[in-house]
């Protein structure tokens, strides 16, 4: 593990509900395991990921109970209904070695095609950076706006317009302050650094792979399961 090695929370509390069925879209088998245990899995295989803090519902049944994941330890928090309520707790649940100035990194359970280049480049970016960087990437096709009547009612510019992706990369303390103060607003944030936009803070974006995909659908999780057979996973 490298010695700037960071801490990883990973929000698993939801339900997926456009991914639909009775099994929660984190636990969805993927190539014989679940999809979550392959996310964890390539975050713990990097050397810079220093530990994983999972935030799970308070009623999850399914969660196996691991504790560290390639020597890695492995922390659980229970979390809530929303993604930045499930961020938040895990904040507050991390090791108090943690300082408010130290960088964490946030992750999608559902993104379990995470590149390691890509992770380096944001650690390596992001730490240097004093809000800290979010993994992005570039919005290449044409976009339109719907009217009403769902004809298109303009071509909106693509220029300067990225898709954000995760992880995400902020320091403790401004991550905390960020959501806390959204949550107070009764405004439900959609990412960490939609958080930290909104006290005056703007991270770096960092070009990563398009592939880094978040599985919403039945199909996304096919493309997965292509993705991870071609990149040698098993289903040991």
């Amino acid at each position: 593990m490298a010695a700037d090695a960071l801490w990883c929370i990973v929000p698993a509390a939801g339900r997926g509900t456009r991914f639909g069925g009775e099994v929660p879209k984190q636990y969805a088998d993927l190539l014989g395991r679940p999809l979550l245990l392959h996310t964890l899995q390539r975050l713990a295989a990097h050397p810079r990921v220093a530990g994983l803090m999972v935030v799970l519902a308070a009623d999850d049944q399914r969660w196996p109970g691991l504790t560290a994941i390639a020597g890695k330890p492995v922390l659980v928090a229970a979390g809530g209904a929303e993604r930045a309520v499930s961020v938040l707790a895990g904040l507050r649940a991390l090791p108090s070695a943690i300082a408010a100035a130290d960088c964490v990194l946030v992750h999608d359970a559902a993104r379990p095609l995470l590149r390691a280049d890509d992770l380096d480049r944001l650690i390596d970016l992001g730490v240097r950076h004093a809000v800290g960087a979010i993994l992005a990437a570039p919005v290449r096709d044409t976009l339109k706006r719907a009217g009403d009547d769902g004809v298109v009612a303009a071509t909106v510019p693509r220029a300067g317009l990225w898709r954000a992706l995760t992880p995400q990369l902020g320091r403790r303390g401004d991550l905390d302050r960020a959501l806390s103060a959204a949550a107070q607003a009764g405004i439900a944030v959609t990412d960490e650094a939609m958080a930290l936009e909104r006290i005056g803070l703007y991270p770096l974006l960092v070009e990563g792979s398009d592939d880094n995909l978040k599985i919403t659908t039945p199909a996304d999780l096919a493309y997965a399961a292509f993705r991870l057979s071609l990149q040698g996973e098993s289903q040991a």
